[in-house]
């Protein structure tokens, strides 16, 4: 998750790496170590493992991680940070040399996606990477796919929903006109290689945003429809930002491309009653049952998801990132929660 984010508005009209299954619905966690007191990369393994957490996605090729994920049979996103998309993005050599440190070299960790940048955008404060962020990508996937590892190893970008708007209903959502220019091509590049959006995901956001939205609707609890589409019914707000992120990238030309929720959670503190620990139990719950579908858009799922956060890390802003953590830094949960 970027430190500052343009969030989804929603307004309502009432070598050796492992073959890896690109189809299953096991979801996975986010693994941010900006924390204090945080357990060991092996620690954190083994808590994983113990809990049934067989994805995991890292935010940057962190060396003591990697070694501990060895042999774990945990399958790995691993993003190139987007503090070094300028140096994968000015040479195939100096994506080559990443890939050879970060992947190759690591040949018992089963990677299967690479995240080239988070939440690059027009609209935030990760802009001056939009430029290079397209070249940074072509070279990472070049680099994977001159190491042979291009059908193991799927590259892409996680972006966040304010790139999108005219979201509800979610049949009329769109990217924005001053991002068309930036996410168009990088579409067409991931229909090219047939590889997945990265979407990261947070009804929170949007209900924090807008009060007019029904708690009940965002944590999967509402026993109604509350928007139709066309006669798409849509019970929670997963489902409607989703498929109107769906819709804007078949505007873009991604008929045929699917998203992977590379980001979703719920704080349990930092902003009043909203971010308390029973909101943050029951989305996280509901919505590793509600993945293993699909959404009314694309109905045959599962839905791929990874969950915000691993561990609370205090020493992000603003303070409200600092509360999304499924465990505490002793490894106890801070909830009861089921990956089974």
């Amino acid at each position: 998750m970027a430190i500052t984010k343009s969030h989804f508005s929603f307004i309502f009209v009432l070598f050796g790496v492992a073959t890896l299954d690109f189809t299953g619905a096991q979801t996975g966690v986010c693994y941010g170590r900006l924390g204090t007191g945080l357990p060991s990369p092996a620690d954190v393994v083994s808590l994983c493992n113990r809990n049934n957490i067989r994805r995991m996605r890292i935010y940057e090729p962190h060396q003591p991680t990697l070694q501990a994920l060895r042999g774990s049979n945990i399958e790995v996103m691993l993003g190139v940070p987007n503090t070094d998309l300028e140096y994968v993005a000015a040479s195939q050599a100096n994506a080559n040399t990443w890939i050879q440190n970060n992947v190759k070299n690591y040949g018992n960790v089963k990677f299967r996606y690479i995240a080239v940048g988070n939440e690059v955008s027009p609209f935030n404060e990760n802009a001056k990477y939009v430029p290079i962020l397209l070249n940074a990508i072509r070279n990472i996937q070049s680099a994977v796919s001159g190491a042979g590892l291009g059908n193991q190893i799927k590259v892409s970008t996680a972006i966040e929903t304010g790139l999108t708007t005219d979201t509800s209903p979610p049949s009329k959502g769109r990217f924005k006109d001053d991002a068309r220019r930036f996410i168009e091509p990088i579409v067409t590049f991931l229909v090219t290689n047939r590889t997945p959006l990265l979407v990261n995901l947070y009804p929170y956001f949007a209900v924090h945003d807008n009060p007019e939205i029904k708690l009940e609707y965002a944590l999967f609890t509402s026993p109604d429809v509350v928007v139709n589409d066309n006669g798409r019914g849509y019970k929670n707000l997963f489902d409607a930002i989703l498929d109107a992120t769906y819709s804007a990238v078949e505007k873009a030309g991604g008929s045929s491309l699917q998203i992977v929720v590379s980001e979703s959670g719920w704080p349990s503190s930092g902003a009043g009653q909203l971010t308390s620990i029973d909101n943050a139990r029951t989305y996280n719950n509901n919505l590793i049952k509600h993945v293993k579908g699909g959404s009314p858009k694309r109905p045959s799922g599962p839905i791929e998801t990874y969950i915000f956060d691993l561990f609370n890390e205090d020493q992000k802003n603003p303070e409200i990132e600092k509360h999304f953590g499924l465990f505490l830094a002793n490894m106890q949960p801070k909830y009861q929660i089921s990956f089974n």
